[in-house]
């Protein structure tokens, strides 16, 4: 199935939420008003509810508790609140995917947010864009195996979707990959340029001119969450450490297992995120 085709294939696609979509257009504008957002969320209870869940989490330390959604974005931020929600918005979209462990996909997603939330902030990225676009970039794995669950299966016995080697598998069968359908499914969302092209660039950051330096934050994040999921060996790690993308954004050799935290500990807190 071309790419053009899996798109026209109406139970791929999910729907953002309406709230969601309006979160993804403030990106664009120069001002938004908190109030109004607000207003807006409380009439999602079931976002609502999540939300306040997440921003009285352990994770964030508020100094007291929050009862209201716009207690949560005076105490956690524009920003964080519409990085959380579109988040939430992303694990709802998606009900049941065949042949697809979802409680997995999404902890592995999750794991690769918080990681290149942390590996942005050594580097100099912007950390929210960093998250969500680690929630995001694998997204397109989804929308691949509803449109064509038989197909996404006989990939899955050739790598399975926490394989590194699933790009290269998808290219050889289908012509395109899983960050090839993400990014444009960012496209149709009407999420900014760089959500895009950074989904699209995260395999190979650094055969772009200049390089895609989020993109290589992604990659990172992704590879570290991989070691995670898969329980790689300090051997096994060694092997396929990602020097030269690590060397690129200017971290130090073995920074992101000696240094970073485990992906388990970074998330703590945001299990909510993905339930």
């Amino acid at each position: 199935m071309k790419l053009d085709a899996l798109f026209q294939n109406p139970t791929a696609l999910p729907t953002a939420p309406k709230v969601v979509e309006e979160l993804i257009s403030s990106f664009d504008k120069a001002s938004v008003s908190t109030e109004e957002i607000a207003k807006k969320l409380s009439t999602d209870p079931v976002l609502s509810a999540k939300l306040l869940r997440l921003a009285n989490s352990a994770y964030y330390h508020v100094s007291r508790s929050i009862g209201t959604v716009e207690d949560a974005v005076l105490m956690l931020g524009f920003v964080t609140v519409r990085t959380l929600v579109i988040s939430s918005g992303l694990v709802s979209g998606f009900k049941t995917v065949p042949g697809l462990d979802l409680k997995q996909f999404w902890r592995y997603s999750l794991h690769t947010a918080v990681s290149a939330k942390w590996i942005a902030k050594q580097t100099g990225e912007n950390t929210d864009l960093a998250f969500t676009i680690g929630m995001m970039h694998a997204i397109g794995q989804l929308v691949i195996h509803s449109a064509m669950p038989e197909q996404a299966l006989a990939l899955d016995k050739v790598a399975g979707p926490m394989d590194a080697r699933r790009l290269d598998a998808e290219q050889a069968s289908l012509g395109y990959t899983f960050a090839n359908v993400g990014a444009e499914l960012a496209r149709r969302w009407k999420f900014p340029a760089t959500f895009s092209e950074t989904i699209s660039a995260f395999p190979d950051p650094l055969n772009h001119t200049p390089p895609n330096r989020l993109a290589a934050v992604v990659n990172l994040a992704a590879w570290r969450a991989r070691v995670e999921q898969n329980k790689l060996s300090e051997d096994e790690i060694a092997a396929c450490y990602p020097t030269e993308m690590a060397e690129a954004l200017g971290l130090d050799d073995g920074d992101l297992i000696d240094k970073m935290p485990p992906p388990d500990e970074l998330s703590a807190g945001l299990e909510e995120l993905i339930k």
